[in-house]
This record gives structure tokens, sequence and C-alpha cells, in this order.
């Protein structure tokens, strides 16, 4: 029965194009699938993202180091993830070049790229990005979908690229790792009494620019008491709640306090903290 939800029929697929679903820009984007529409054997995220104003679903950790590489190159202008693809369009290229297409069922199911990205680039101001760690290319189904999606988007013209875990730094993978795997990337992990330790932090960081935060840390937690390691683990919980980001491509255990952003914090309509 559970496996029942995630099964596409025509009554949820009408559904879902009525509600806008891949429709819209930046904040008013919505994606074809949330995280909990699909079943995903690696860890999914919502995530929040200053670029477009609205919380992104990516649906595996290699998804995940795209969105933050993508979201942090000052050429970007909005990413889609989770981009419906026209299931006519598909079909037809699946019948013509002999293909198979996913189905569930008598359904044909919609196709998606997992994200569609716009820059403000004059040589390349739209490409698709499909996410595909290099295990799944032994299964020739996905091989056929793969195929049905590169022509797809051959025909609309928009540069198609398949990226692989092999071509994400290891830094940004071990900072993914470490930072990223505690209690989820969103407001429930953003409590009152984290915002207080943020408070104290950034202006504890803020007297000593040019030391390293591993560094810092141990020392903040001899000053305020605490176990060693707190400061540290709180400042994990910040960057993985975007209050504290850094650029993911350096390892953050080398990096110095002005390395780091202590982003300003505002209470969204319904009283989460956020950072703005």
């Amino acid at each position: 029965m559970a496996a029942s939800k995630y099964i596409l029929t025509e009554k949820k697929i009408n559904k879902r194009i009525k509600e806008g679903r891949g429709a819209g820009q930046l904040s008013k984007y919505k994606p074809w699938l949330y995280v909990d529409e699909v079943p995903s054997s690696g860890r999914s995220q919502r995530v929040y993202s200053h670029l477009t104003g609205r919380i992104h679903h990516v649906l595996s950790d290699l998804e995940f180091a795209i969105f933050l590489l993508l979201e942090r190159n000052p050429a970007i202008t909005d990413i889609r993830e989770q981009f419906p693809l026209n299931r006519s369009d598909t079909l037809d290229i699946a019948r013509d070049g002999q293909l198979w297409h996913p189905s569930q069922g008598a359904v044909n199911q919609v196709m998606s790229s997992d994200f569609l990205v716009n820059s403000s680039s004059i040589s390349q101001p739209k490409f698709v990005i499909q996410a595909k760690y290099t295990d799944a290319f032994k299964d020739a189904r996905t091989i056929e979908k793969l195929e049905i999606e590169r022509r797809y988007w051959q025909l609309k013209k928009v540069p198609w690229f398949i990226v692989t875990e092999k071509q994400i730094d290891r830094a940004v993978l071990a900072n993914l790792e470490w930072l990223y795997g505690v209690q989820g990337y969103f407001d429930e992990i953003i409590t009152d009494d984290l915002m207080v330790i943020f408070k104290s932090m950034n202006a504890y960081f803020a007297r000593n620019p040019d030391r390293k935060i591993i560094n810092i840390c141990t020392e903040y937690d001899t000053a305020y008491e605490q176990e060693l390691g707190d400061s540290l683990y709180y400042l994990r919980l910040m960057c993985a709640a975007r209050l504290v980001t850094f650029d993911i491509r350096y390892a953050f255990h080398s990096l110095k306090a002005k390395d780091i952003e202590f982003r300003p914090v505002v209470l969204d309509k319904e009283h989460r903290y956020v950072a703005s």
C-alpha cells in the first residue's frame, strides 16, 4: 500500500498540471516532484534558496551538491528543479527512436529533468542538467530515458548536460557529508536557543577574522564553559540552515573566520527564522 502513493495516475497527473507544477519562475515556480512524492534511495532535501526566494526539492546528495554550486554562481539567475517534459513530445521521441518510455501500468509517466537553469551568459542563457550517479548507467532503461531527454532538449535547442559524482570536487562532497548531514536543511533546526548562540558566535568570530574556525570554536567553548565541540556543532547547524554560508569548494576545517558569513536573519510570515 505504501508504494501506491508514489504511482501517478492520469487523475494525479492532471491535478498536478492544474496546480501549476512545472510553471512559473523564481519564487513562483512549482516543481513537478516534491520530496515526499518520490521514493528516493538517497537523501532528499528541502532547501531554501536566497536566489529564488523559495524552497527547492532535491532528491539526492548529488542533486544537492549541484544545486549549491549553481546557487553560488553569480551568473545564474534562476534554478528550476524537477522540471517536467511535455509528455506528448517524449512519447513521440520514444516511438520514433524505438526507445522505452517510463510508464506505470497503462499510464505513461511525465518525465522530468533535474535542473532547468537560466543564466546571464549571452552564449548560454539557458541549459539543463541531469544528475546521475555512475552506477545508474548499468541500467539499460536508464540509458533509454536519458536518450529521450537528450533528444527532447536538442529539439528545444537547449544545451543538456549529464553530471555525475565524478565531476563534483571531493572537497564539496566532504563538506556536504560533514555539514549537511544534520537534522535536515531548513527552518526546522532554527530554534530560539540556536539564534541566541548565533548572535554570540557572530560577535566572537568578528573579533577574530584571521584565525582558523577550529581554533576559535575551541576557545569559545572554554570561554563559555561549554563541552568541547559544542560550538563547532552549533556552527554546523547554522551552516545547514544557511544562517552561516561559505564557499563549499574549500574544506570547512581549513577556513578562517573571515571566510564564512553570518547572514542577517529575519522572521518570516509564519514566524520562522530565515536568513535574508
